[in-house]
């Protein structure tokens, strides 16, 4: 049966939809909250985990030989870890939050007691034409802060805003789809790889279809900081893939066009069937792809395996660019990656 393009239409739409809901790790309840009832409105059964991550039983039937699927909705981001006596705020980030790229980049600030407020993440003394170092300071979460957009030039005013140490700050995605195809945002990674979940969810339930084995979902809540896949594996799963953003750069053979089959990143390499199952599948389907060694990346499933599950493992995304900064991606990336689900699956 053939896969529509439809799919990875409606994929993009759901990653959009996701997008819009700030998730920085260890804050992703609305977000968790919005993937449970997006899978429940195809007609799965989709539960919470008590660490806040979304299970979906997809169906099929050998559950013995059950295949997990594993996606991340958690993303990097910011904590208030000071108040200035000015009454900026210093940062910690949260996941792998590079303070190069959080530079002139807007954020909300997320309170305990439920205020958003907004603000702007800015270099310490941030006008060039004041500061005769703006060029060669090493932009660092010591050297870059946070100017909220409210009346406050002290500590105790910012206080009195109801700011804390240990608040949330989630940095502004700048979402976009091009009439060309493209797909930009911050936080493709992973929360294009959900939309693709969805997408080949409904790919599922519109054609009726049973997989030969038993498939599941895991949209983990805490990858960005290294254990979102580290536990919720239901029994009988042997194999885990993660679909994440594949990697684009120098050295790699993958495009934003193209679906990414990673062999090798630096937890070490996949599975070599898995691996060799994907490529399969991919040629089967006539899906474009590139085979690649990621040099710096870690995936859900490498947690799966060190929490001492005994599964094989996976990983496929489509290819993205600029990652963990503005990413871009295309949904012809999506589609190829649909297709090695799609085939890797044998539906």
């Amino acid at each position: 049966m053939k896969m529509d393009y439809e799919y990875a239409r409606f994929a993009a739409e759901q990653t959009m939809q996701l997008l819009a809901i700030d998730s920085p790790s260890g804050f992703t309840a609305k977000a968790a909250d919005w993937v449970q009832k997006a899978f429940a409105n195809l007609g799965y059964q989709a539960s919470l985990t008590r660490k806040g991550g979304v299970l979906v039983d997809l169906g099929g039937n050998d559950a013995d030989n059950a295949l997990m699927l594993e996606a991340h909705t958690d993303t990097l981001g910011g904590m208030v870890a000071e108040i200035k006596g000015d009454g900026h705020l210093r940062l910690t980030g949260l996941g792998g939050m590079n303070p190069n790229n959080a530079e002139a980049e807007n954020v909300r600030v997320y309170t305990r007691e439920g205020k958003v407020l907004e603000g702007t993440c800015q270099l310490c003394n941030a006008s060039v034409h004041v500061n005769g170092d703006y060029s060669t300071t090493t932009r660092t979460f010591d050297t870059i802060e946070v100017l909220l957009d409210e009346n406050t030039t002290s500590e105790k005013e910012t206080r009195e805003l109801g700011v804390e140490v240990g608040d949330v700050v989630a940095f502004e995605p700048r979402s976009r789809i091009t009439e060309s195809g493209y797909i930009k945002s911050r936080f493709l990674d992973d929360k294009l790889s959900v939309g693709i979940l969805l997408g080949f969810a409904k790919y599922l339930k519109d054609h009726g279809i049973t997989p030969a084995r038993r498939v599941y979902a895991h949209i983990t809540v805490y990858e960005e900081v290294g254990h979102g896949g580290s536990a919720s594996l239901p029994d009988g799963v042997t194999e885990a893939i993660s679909v994440d953003m594949g990697c684009v750069g120098k050295g790699l053979r993958c495009t934003e066009r193209q679906v990414s089959i990673c062999a090798k990143d630096s937890g070490g390499p996949y599975s070599y069937e898995v691996t060799g199952g994907l490529i399969a599948a991919a040629k089967a389907e006539g899906a474009d792809y590139a085979v690649d060694i990621y040099p710096h990346y870690g995936s859900d499933v490498e947690a799966t395996l060190r929490a001492g599950y005994d599964i094989r493992h996976g990983l496929i995304g489509s290819g993205v660019y600029a990652s963990h900064g503005y990413e871009r991606s295309h949904i012809d990336g999506v589609y190829n990656t649909l297709l090695v689900l799609k085939g890797y699956l044998g539906v």
